[in-house]
């Protein structure tokens, strides 16, 4: 689209979700190129040149697109398996088959899930994918031509293990990489895809998987090597008790003193779940700026606990909403974490005052961009930031009483999406993806599913 083409959107109520929280009961969005060029209250400004096309929103909220911080793409095709165990034993159970992924697997999986994350609201996605299986193919290169077609902007964590079963980790030994592998393999990725510029459709983070799965020198030499690069850290993250027990009895610490002590922590690190941790470690997250992904589906799937939300943000930690591996949240959408994490949080120790609809809705949009480093371009509606934002339809049965829209979307059922921009690029109408086939990928990934468990069954 040329920089001057225009989309004007009018007659909808908008959540900006800027540091003012401000809002619109009745308001307009223009979108020039990939940016926003104007909002406000009322009608857009009349004489606009260029104009493309014209949305009359009415009956609908629009707000910033939300913000995907943790997933495992590849876990779309082993859905519905080990339903009934914690993290520890569901590893166990599943890291056989997940050894056994390849490349047309991978594909069809990033497909599936990224597909159900666009289609319910999300413009800003990321995938940590850690198993990389000898002779399984371009496995980074399949999710992110994956992303490209689906249209999503997006964040590659390239992830690594090295500590297998006979080092007394959990994967497999044929499932992990050695050291020197992983960081050559990392290295060559961010080299190959990694874009620093404003506006960027693809970027890459170093993230070696868990304390659990890998060794202490490649978190330390990937930190290094993440840095030296200029892209941003990943990894799991206080997710259990049992890793707690874990990280002090190898390493004679728990897991937040671990981390600083190899060089992971900083405002250029995020970490998954974080569900166990106490004032100290809040505390040293909130003084170094170290971000968090709260994924509170996938934590009550593992019995993992409740993440004390309420204390991060109080304190000043930075946190985002992540969906999660869909072997731990079968649904794969994030538009229902804002009401999950609204809820679940309730259900700890500040009760009803631990998150209200607005800030559960900053946790899945400006909160999850400030914890992928790109707050200042996304996140938020605000004039010159890139053209990310989505209209929710709330003018129906199940939505019709609810008299704040905000309210309506958090504490109501899911929001039917009507349209979903990204980049001022429309990528989902009416519910339905626009640039690939739905039941296409819904028979590749169903294919692919069935096609892993007979390998896996084969041993």
């Amino acid at each position: 689209m040329a920089a001057d083409r225009r989309i004007v959107i009018e007659n909808c109520s908008i959540a900006t979700v800027d540091a003012h929280d401000t809002e619109y009961p009745n308001g307009y969005v223009v979108l020039a190129g990939n940016r926003i060029e104007s909002l406000g209250a009322g009608r857009a400004p009349e004489g606009l040149e260029n104009v493309d096309r014209r949305i009359d929103a009415t009956g609908h909220l629009v707000t910033p697109g939300l913000v995907n911080t943790h997933h495992h793409y590849y876990q779309w095709i082993t859905r519905g398996l080990a339903t009934d165990h914690n993290l520890f034993n569901w590893l166990v159970a599943l890291y056989p088959t997940w050894a056994r992924i390849d490349e047309q697997m991978v594909y069809a999986a990033a497909q599936g899930s990224l597909a159900m994350m666009a289609r319910g609201g999300v413009t800003t996605a990321m995938d940590h994918h850690y198993v990389f299986p000898a002779g399984s193919g371009d496995l980074s290169g399949a999710i992110i031509r994956a992303a490209r077609e689906t249209g999503v902007r997006f964040t590659l964590a390239r992830g690594s293990m090295d500590r297998s079963e006979k080092d007394g980790g959990l994967p497999p030994d044929f499932a992990v990489e050695t050291l020197e592998g992983a960081l050559a393999a990392t290295e060559a990725t961010v080299k190959e895809h990694h874009d620093s510029s404003f506006g960027a459709m693809t970027q890459v983070a170093v993230a070696p998987c868990s304390p659990f799965s890998v060794s202490t020198e490649l978190l330390r030499q990937g930190a290094e090597l993440a840095r030296s690069l200029g892209v941003r850290l990943h990894t799991h993250g206080s997710e259990t008790v049992e890793e707690e027990q874990f990280c002090k009895e190898l390493f004679g610490m728990g897991p937040t003193d671990y981390f600083e002590s190899t060089g992971w922590l900083g405002e250029d690190v995020w970490m998954a779940h974080c569900v166990h941790m106490n004032d100290s470690d809040i505390a040293a997250f909130a003084r170094t700026k170290t971000g968090v992904a709260h994924c509170p589906s996938s934590n009550a799937r593992l019995a993992a606990g409740i993440a004390r939300v309420p204390d991060m943000l109080a304190a000043g930690v930075p946190v985002g909403l992540g969906v999660d591996g869909t072997a731990s949240n079968e649904s794969g959408e994030l538009h229902t974490e804002l009401r999950n994490a609204l809820l679940i949080n309730r259900l700890g120790a500040h009760r009803e005052a631990a998150l209200n609809a607005r800030q559960a809705l900053r946790l899945g949009t400006y909160g999850g961009a400030q914890v992928l480093g790109r707050a200042a371009q996304t996140g938020s509606l605000e004039a010159g930031k890139l053209a990310d934002l989505v209209l929710w339809k709330l003018d129906t049965l199940a939505h019709a009483s609810i008299a704040d829209p905000v309210t309506a979307l958090v504490f109501g059922a899911a929001a039917p999406v009507t349209a979903s921009f990204v980049n001022g690029r429309q990528i989902v109408e009416h519910g339905r993806l626009l640039h690939v086939d739905e039941d296409a990928i819904a028979r590749s990934t169903r294919e692919q599913a069935q096609r892993l468990a007979r390998i896996a069954a084969q041993g």
